[in-house]
């Protein structure tokens, strides 16, 4: 019985971090960004941020993920601009 309340806790709480938006910071403009739920940040995947500053959507590609003490540094390639973003995510 413990067993199957703590699966279902387990699988709660995960489910929840999943649909959630990741926030983080973009280095290159210097603007908040967030990595909208649902995406699959993953190296090559193509996913869609938006920048808090211009309030735009913005289309890229990831080119590396970096694991830090506090979230991940993802570099990410902008289609819109052709030119490399670093962001910081929490």
């Amino acid at each position: 019985m413990k067993k199957k309340i703590f699966l279902m806790l387990t699988t709660m709480i995960f489910s929840v971090n999943i649909y959630a938006d990741w926030n983080g910071y973009d280095w290159n403009t210097g603007n908040y960004v967030d990595i909208q739920s649902g995406s699959n940040v993953d190296v090559g995947q193509d996913i869609e941020i938006y920048d808090w500053d211009s309030g735009s959507y913005s289309d890229v590609e990831v080119t590396s993920i970096n694991s830090t003490g506090y979230g991940a540094e993802v570099e990410v390639y902008d289609y819109s601009s052709g030119e490399y973003r670093t962001l910081d995510m929490d």
